[in-house]
């Protein structure tokens, strides 16, 4: 059985999802592609996942340094999985690319084309946000895109970070 349960943080209210003991959602109510409520899903604040996920997330919105350590089970393909599990090595305060992940991933599957287009899909599509640190990603040039939690807290996650990132600088003879 499905369980959920609201939490509250600086940037808004969130909605856990949790099956069986593993966290498989976290969604910043009215976020893009986060699922709508189904009646099969039980309110459950108490849960242990639940319990670990505010103390965790208490501790990040305070600006300890947090690494997140709870089960994980987010629902995807494979290559979304891919994607999500590279997110997760991005350390606080650090930025890549759309490309940058994409290069990754190609290397990783033995010199197979991987497109930004395609990690930036997988990207917004995570069903587990701030824990799975999507918000660590910024477009090519440098810019803020492409959060389904909305750009304002992006730009707010990465500060509360301390992120420092540059646009990257275009090559020699142009």
């Amino acid at each position: 059985m499905e369980r959920y349960c609201m939490i509250r943080t600086p940037l808004g209210e969130m909605v856990g999802l949790v099956e069986q003991e593993h966290l498989c959602g976290l969604w910043f109510v009215g976020q893009k592609y986060a699922p709508e409520f189904f009646s099969e899903w039980r309110q459950d604040p108490d849960h242990p996942v639940f319990a670990a996920l505010r103390g965790q997330l208490e501790a990040y919105f305070a600006g300890r340094p947090t690494r997140f350590d709870l089960p994980l089970a987010p629902r995807g393909t494979e290559f979304q999985k891919a994607v999500w599990a590279l997110l997760r090595t991005i350390p606080p305060g650090t930025v890549t690319t759309y490309g940058a992940l994409a290069r990754h991933l190609g290397e990783k599957r033995e010199g197979s084309g991987t497109s930004a287009r395609a990690v930036g899909s997988a990207v917004g599509h995570n069903p587990i946000s701030i824990v799975i640190p999507c918000h660590r990603v910024v477009g090519a040039d440098g810019s803020l895109t492409g959060y389904a939690g909305g750009l304002e807290r992006k730009a707010a996650l990465l500060d509360l970070e301390n992120a420092e990132f540059t646009p990257p600088r275009p090559p020699r003879g142009l």
